[in-house]
């Protein structure tokens, strides 16, 4: 039985070499394009401050699972793949499931890569010029054209799987680690650079009044439960648990500080991220007119129309669209790591090996997302006008996430699985905060189903709405 093992149990394992590089990799997974184009059109559109509020209720009620997710990793020093077997009791069967790892960690990454590929594209679009000049018809053909070219999207997308790759051959501390904290840096540093810009535009000041000020007529004018459907869907993605990203970086995690303090910090950052985000997203549509969109649309029309008409704003949507490869590059690169520690845990492969097997694999796998705008534009999985992208989205948003999710919740918090006095045990290891044991009963019996309700209504919402 899994009683008698000792928390935080040394190993030969890698270990990255400072708590800021923990703090900045796990906050680099879970800082993405949800992030950007979800988080602030969902609050806009819901009631800005009102909705913040709902969104923090559900936050703090993921967030015990992202330090689960933590605790299964720095105690078992292993990948998913066999985290679950090694902390499993004997006879169980948890460690059937470990297989969530490889194949979440793919799903996302299919099509991840090619969005993360367009933000390296409008990097060089922006610095070049090639959007300078063009009136609002013309960037929204531009981007068009640039999805309906088969050559660039898979050049976008290589461009992505060889970055991810070629910092994790180079290892845990001196690839992963380094060159993540790199990113961050910068990226928070771009981030707070475009915020000051956008909130001293004329007229940003009713952009701000739409994202944070509380708008009841808007708030009840959605069904309570569809408020609360969006505000747990977003807390939950945007934590990015479930596919075992966050445990291996608990693997590498030395145990001399609380999991619970270091899962506050992470959330608290990805939150900041993604109000900053509206801070520039909102100000500069209101200051200029326009009625800010979701999605792809928001990002790669919308906003560099408002460049365009910034002075400067060649040098500030450059500033910005790095701002999201850099979000986007933290992303991949953790999960990359993810995918490969699977195979050097699992299947005792060389990280070399790993990388090589994984490159190949990555990019042939990713090929119809990048395509799926040209050459294969005529699969539409979920109806008409859909594209591979929104079905292999959906495959991993509103099935494999919360399926792994629910796992790590249930592994934790019941006997037949590792237990709670383990978990407690693990997540209480070292200095900071420790976890609030009253949260027991929530754990083990309501946010179990508040999961599946979730689950439950994603497929309502694509399907029957």
């Amino acid at each position: 039985m899994t009683e008698d093992l000792a928390p935080g149990s040394a190993s030969a394992r890698e270990m990255l070499g400072s708590r800021l590089g923990f703090l900045l990799i796990s906050a680099g997974c879970a800082i993405g394009l949800g992030n950007v184009w979800r988080f602030p059109y969902i609050t806009g559109v819901y009631g800005g401050a009102i909705f913040v509020l709902v969104y923090f209720v559900f936050l703090a009620a993921i967030l015990p699972i992202l330090i689960m997710e933590f605790s299964v990793g720095r105690a078992s020093r292993l990948n998913m793949g066999l985290a679950l077997k090694k902390l499993e009791p004997r006879g169980s069967a948890w460690s059937k499931f470990g297989w969530i790892a490889l194949v979440g960690s793919y799903m996302l990454m299919i099509f991840y890569t090619t969005v993360t590929g367009w933000m390296l594209g409008y990097c060089w679009f922006t610095v070049s010029g090639s959007l300078s000049g063009l009136d609002p018809a013309g960037i929204g053909q531009f981007f068009s054209a640039y999805l309906a070219s088969p050559g660039k999207q898979a050049l976008g997308m290589t461009l992505a799987v060889a970055a991810g790759f070629y910092v994790c051959v180079m290892g845990v501390r001196h690839g992963v680690e380094r060159v993540v904290k790199i990113l961050m840096v910068g990226l928070l540093a771009i981030l707070v650079i475009l915020v000051i810009r956008a909130l001293l535009l004329p007229g940003s000041g009713a952009g701000v009044s739409f994202y944070l000020l509380p708008d009841w007529d808007k708030f009840t004018s959605y069904n309570f439960f569809e408020i609360c459907n969006a505000a747990m869907s977003q807390a939950f993605f945007t934590l990015s648990v479930g596919i075992g990203s966050m445990c291996i970086f608990g693997s590498y995690q030395p145990d001399d500080r609380s999991l619970t303090g270091e899962s506050l910090w992470i959330a608290g950052l990805d939150t900041f991220v993604g109000i900053m985000a509206g801070l520039i997203i909102f100000p500069a549509c209101f200051a200029f007119g326009v009625q800010p969109d979701s999605g792809p649309g928001l990002i790669f029309v919308t906003l560099p129309n408002i460049f365009n008409n910034i002075d400067g704003g060649r040098v500030w949507g450059c500033l910005f669209f790095i701002f999201l490869a850099f979000a986007s590059l933290t992303t991949v690169i953790a999960v990359f790591e993810n995918i490969i520690s699977y195979s050097v845990d699992v299947w005792k492969w060389s990280r070399k090996k790993s990388v090589v097997v994984h490159f190949v694999c990555m990019w042939i796998l990713s090929l119809p997302c990048a395509l799926g705008f040209s050459y294969l534009s005529f699969i539409q999985p979920l109806g008409s006008d859909s594209s591979i992208l929104d079905f292999e989205d959906f495959l991993i948003s509103d099935n494999i996430l919360p399926a792994g999710g629910l796992l790590f919740l249930l592994f934790c918090c019941h006997k037949n699985g590792w237990g709670w006095n383990n978990f407690i045990a693990e997540a209480d290891l070292g200095a900071g905060p420790k976890f609030p044991g009253i949260l027991r009963p929530f754990l083990t019996w309501i946010l179990p189903l508040l999961i599946i309700c979730v689950f439950i209504m994603g497929y309502v919402n694509k399907f029957f709405k």
